[in-house]
């Protein structure tokens, strides 16, 4: 449960698309360091958010689609209950997708504090894939969106070409690094090790990183 000694409220948002296979039971497993921490008893009890004009967290089944749009008041231990979902989420997902985090620090009045006083809040991207290359596709394309935005204020989206493609460069180098680093940890090949070098699909660059 949450430490209420240093309160936040924590908004969760993003869109996970989930395996075609993926049914409810399964989703409410995978979510419930999430509906465990806000003291519920399962999904559907959890799903609520903290504030009743959010959606909370939903499952449409037929689209296949986690959808994150949900708040809760906890401390800073709730961090491990994300790592935790993003982990279980890593093998229901269909692609890759990013989830944003928000700590609101509720005991900070800007208007009442010391001169030199800060407030708590943060901010956090968490990021889930079925395997390394779709979630550093999500990152690339982030990052893109992010850089074109920043530099249209003073180039011409037309110009802006090879600082696209400096990015792509960038991942590709991070991408061949992953892999390489698995690699080193497969067995030699005919030692019977059976587990083939590992689930992450290691062997696909992600779009765009040539």
């Amino acid at each position: 449960m949450a430490s209420y000694n240093t309160p936040f409220e924590i908004h969760v948002h993003g869109q996970v698309l989930l395996r075609p296979e993926v049914g409810f039971d399964q989703l409410q497993e995978a979510l419930k360091p999430l509906w465990k921490y806000a003291g519920a008893r399962s999904l559907a009890d959890g799903s609520h958010s903290h504030y009743e004009d959010e959606p909370g967290i939903r499952f449409d089944a037929q689209e296949q689609l986690l959808q994150l749009c949900w708040t809760v008041i906890g401390g800073e231990d709730f961090r491990q209950s994300l790592d935790e979902m993003c982990m279980n989420l890593n093998e229901l997902s269909q692609a890759g997708a990013a989830i944003e985090v928000t700590f609101y620090d509720t005991e900070f009045d800007e208007d009442e504090a010391e001169p030199d006083a800060q407030s708590r809040d943060d901010f956090m991207m968490l990021f889930v894939g079925p395997n390394p290359a779709a979630i550093m596709q999500v990152q690339r394309d982030l990052l893109v969106q992010d850089m074109i935005s920043l530099m249209e204020r003073h180039f011409d989206a037309s110009e802006l070409a090879g600082v696209v493609g400096e990015i792509d460069r960038l991942f590709s180098q991070r991408f061949d690094s992953l892999v390489n680093s698995l690699e080193l940890g497969k067995p030699p090949r005919g030692s019977g090790g059976g587990h083939g070098g590992g689930g992450h699909g290691g062997g696909r660059k992600p779009r765009h990183l040539h």
